[in-house]
């Protein structure tokens, strides 16, 4: 408990700092908290927190190194926020710096990679969004993270890797985000922490860390089968689950500046993460039951578990209410 405050803590240093070195001490907080949290006493998880405290270490050094050529002013080296962005999209496993992410992510239990794919991206996303220059080597960026997000979770079998691809799909649109207005990037970022609480809630429940355990484990809720299939599709972005808002406003910000073609770009590679998905729901819906031969399930609280995947599903619908009523 104490380690999970402090890796708030340190992220909020950093989000609310002024200066580069409190923004790089509140970064160095939060990574020193999580590495505790995330060695549970398994050969797996030790090696992912190790992996993980190497790769975020060379990120911190990075940015140390772009802050110390800011101050010096260096003449030599011509565009230190480009190394500082670069330092900072290590740090939330974007491409095509995320070789690192999907491997930590197979380590870890569920707990963890909820931590992963949302709050550890909180402080180095938001000090991203108020340095981000070059639209061009952004949008180079934005387009990596579409395609390898996309395309690497199509042969995945592990759940965990599947969702760190989906994640780094899901970097491309909140960068993209981020291009034009930021309240865009903050609505994106909390549909995606509600969604991604929804999902990992579920694989918790019934411990499942393998496609071919969905249908193990949950063959005989009807229910559950239903509600993961709409998350599922709520993750992809389709419409008229809540998924599908934050995209529609991205769509309609990259649209009204006149940016159609990268839109369009977008959208085609985002129908590659929907096969992925549907993969999923037709392997649990169609396989038959004669073949399966356990069943095990963790204890969690089922009307917390409905709730948020009511909120999940019927949130779109649910805003678009409040608005035509206010």
């Amino acid at each position: 408990m104490m380690f999970l405050i402090t890796l708030m803590i340190g992220s909020l240093i950093s989000i609310s700092s002024n200066t580069w070195m409190g923004m790089w001490l509140g970064l160095e907080i939060n990574l020193l908290s999580i590495i505790p949290l995330m060695n549970n006493n398994s050969i797996y998880s030790s090696e992912a927190s190790m992996k993980y405290f190497i790769t975020q270490t060379m990120a911190s050094t990075l940015i140390m190194f772009a802050i110390i050529s800011m101050f010096l002013n260096m003449k030599f080296i011509d565009n230190k926020m480009i190394i500082m962005n670069s330092a900072l999209m290590i740090k939330i496993g974007s491409a095509p710096f995320h070789f690192w992410f999907p491997e930590i992510m197979e380590g870890l239990n569920w707990m963890n990679c909820l931590l992963l794919l949302t709050w550890q991206k909180l402080a180095p996303m938001i000090i991203l969004m108020y340095n981000l220059i070059l639209p061009s080597f952004l949008i180079m960026i934005i387009m990596m993270n579409m395609l390898i997000g996309s395309i690497m979770g199509l042969n995945q079998i592990s759940l965990r890797k599947i969702m760190a691809f989906s994640s780094i799909n899901h970097i491309g649109w909140m960068l993209a985000s981020m291009m034009f207005f930021n309240s865009i990037w903050t609505n994106y970022y909390i549909i995606y922490i509600l969604i991604s609480i929804t999902m990992t809630s579920m694989f918790m429940m019934f411990n499942i860390f393998f496609i071919k355990q969905i249908f193990m484990k949950i063959k005989n809720n009807s229910i559950f089968k239903l509600l993961f299939s709409m998350n599922l599709l709520s993750l992809g972005g389709m419409p008229p689950f809540i998924g599908f808002m934050p995209k529609w406003l991205v769509i309609q910000s990259l649209i009204n500046n006149k940016m159609l073609m990268m839109t369009l770009i977008m959208m085609m590679i985002t129908l590659i993460t929907l096969f992925y998905y549907t993969r999923i729901m037709f392997s649990m819906m169609l396989i038959n039951k004669n073949q399966l031969n356990y069943y095990y399930s963790i204890n969690l609280n089922y009307n917390f578990m409905i709730f948020m995947n009511l909120i999940s599903i019927f949130g779109l619908i649910l805003v678009n209410l409040m608005f035509n009523l206010l």
